[in-house]
Formats: C-alpha cells, structure tokens, sequence
C-alpha cells in the first residue's frame, strides 16, 4: 500500500482533519489524524493493519504477542494480532498512567507494540517501560501514522504504514494564523 493510498483511506473515512488541534503531547497542529473515524469502519481498519502486517513481514521482527496503549491503539494492536495469528493485549490508564492490569507477561516473552499515531511516542515509551517491568522484551514499535517532525527515540525500532511529519508547535509558539482558530482536543487524554 502506498502512502498515497493510506492517505486516501483517511480521506475516505473523513480522518484526516485541518484546523487547530492540541496533540495528546500538549503541542498544537493544523492537521490531525482521527484515526477513530478510521478504525470504527471494520473494511478499512483490515485494510490498514493488513498492509502494515505486509510490511512487518519485510522486517522480520520476531514476537509472540501484541500489545497497544489503550486507547486508540487497541483496534489497531487487536486487526494487527489477528493477521499474525498472534495474541493481543493492552495497557489502560489507572491512577494517571499505563498499566498492564488484565493480563500476564510471561518473563521473556517477546512484544511488538502497535499504535495508531505517534508524534513524541509518550504512550509507546510508557507501555514499552510497562513490558520490560513485568519481565517482557519490546522488539519492535508498528504503528499507522508516524506525524513526527523528526523519528522520535523510542528504543526499539519502529514501522510506520505512513511517514507523514505534520508540523507541530508547543504553546508558546503558536503562529497567529493558528491562534485566531479556537484549538480543538480530539485525542484520548
């Protein structure tokens, strides 16, 4: 699948926004992926997570299970799971951070962490540290849309369906033109 395909589909889905959004990372934006508006239509979503599966395949990361952050991760970790034949779970916020609370990690077992959209990879970050706690092992971050300006370190490799750098800006510089549109949160923080 080509980027520009990828982007068709969040075209498609109505997923692909322009205004002025205030990122989960708290930095301001004049597009935004909704991947949600993606991910509630089940053909799309398959679509999607079927080609980044194709191009896991190319990296040859070998993993026994999937895990996502909750929340726009999980549809995408569960599709990208069940291409692989693969287990799939997920940490969900408690007492203000990501926590594995539903499942067990076996001690060495072997994760790929699946994502919708990364800029800074907080969320990524906060679940790989998660796994490595519970005795785990992260091989690999995939996620759908990669919007940083620049790769963000994550401390494992990562693979985007799309590589998309969506200029972003921190509070404090916010160009006027930006500043004249009331900001919208659409993330899950």
């Amino acid at each position: 699948m080509t980027a520009d395909q990828v982007v068709e589909v969040f075209r498609r889905c109505g997923a692909l926004l322009h205004g002025h959004f205030v990122l989960r990372s708290g930095l301001h934006s004049r597009t935004y992926f909704q991947c949600a508006l993606v991910l509630q239509d089940p053909v799309a979503t398959s679509e999607l997570c079927g080609a980044m599966v194709e191009k896991l395949k190319i990296e040859k990361w070998v993993f026994h299970s999937v895990i996502s952050p909750a929340m726009g991760g999980i549809l995408v970790g569960h599709e990208v799971a069940r291409h692989l034949g693969r287990r799939h779970i997920f940490a969900e916020k408690a007492d203000g951070q990501l926590r594995i609370r539903r499942f067990a990690v076996k001690p060495g077992e072997k994760f790929l962490v699946a994502e919708d959209v990364i800029t800074t990879g907080g969320a990524v970050r906060e679940v790989m540290d998660r796994v490595r706690e519970a005795g785990g092992e992260v091989v690999g971050v995939a996620c759908l849309v990669n919007r940083s300006e620049s790769k963000p370190e994550l401390g494992a490799p990562l693979c985007s369906l799309l590589s998309l750098p969506v200029e972003t800006f921190s509070p404090a510089s916010i160009p006027d033109d930006l500043r004249s549109i009331p900001a919208v949160k659409p993330g899950s923080r």
